[in-house]
């Protein structure tokens, strides 16, 4: 009888454990213009957050002489490929402290994956072709994601709870912060208006979003 009272118990409380939220972010920049490529993320306050790499490598790839995304996000521990489809050899590298690697001339597949196991900002570049470049955001929580081309992104199954959002773009001097609460109830979106700095890029091929990063 106890044992059965209690998987009854167990059973009425999984749904209020499982009761997620999901906020929403919608970036603009000065001019009300939609930031696109911009990182979002919430890092819990309350407790910890549990990080599970995928198991297999996410991928950057060189096409067209350009690094395919311009921005990724992941979680660290994470493993990367850097296949070269190109009709041209690449060198890969990067000289940030989070992860400092060299992947030397090569064209096809790279050799092995580059683990990402330290938090930051990872930036990219090739010793060929100077306007080859790219980031790679290393986030020490599994709750992020990347805003499209309407400025909007939305992180879903966060656990109620204290969180701080934080907001990253490659054109912002410094990552933009609020804390929130999540509950499973649905709330407004998190705007934020972001004070970009000029894009002093090298360019290969034209802007095609002018709150964005590719």
């Amino acid at each position: 009888m106890i044992r059965a009272a209690l998987a009854a118990c167990l059973v009425l409380l999984a749904p209020l454990r499982a009761a997620a939220g999901s906020v929403e972010f919608a970036l603009t920049d000065t001019k009300n213009r939609p930031v696109t490529d911009a990182v979002v993320s919430l890092v819990p306050l309350d407790a910890p957050a549990h990080l599970a790499p995928p198991a297999q490598p996410l991928e950057i790839v060189q096409r067209s002489q350009e690094f395919i995304p311009t921005v990724t996000a992941l979680v660290v521990g994470t493993a990367v490929s850097f296949p070269n489809r190109d009709t041209v050899q690449h060198h890969v590298y990067s000289l940030s402290p989070p992860k400092k690697f060299e992947l030397p001339l090569y064209a096809g597949e790279a050799k092995a994956p580059v683990i990402f196991d330290r938090p930051g900002v990872v930036a990219l570049g090739c010793n060929i072709h100077d306007w080859m470049s790219a980031y790679v955001v290393v986030l020490a929580t599994p709750w992020f994601a990347k805003t499209g081309a309407d400025g909007r992104a939305a992180v879903a199954d966060v656990p109620p709870g204290r969180y701080r959002a934080e907001v990253w773009h490659a054109r912002l001097a410094k990552i933009e912060t609020r804390d929130v609460a999540v509950t499973a109830a649905p709330a407004a979106p998190l705007a934020f208006t972001l004070k970009l700095k000029a894009d002093r890029r090298i360019r290969h091929h034209p802007v095609t979003v002018p709150g964005g990063y590719n």
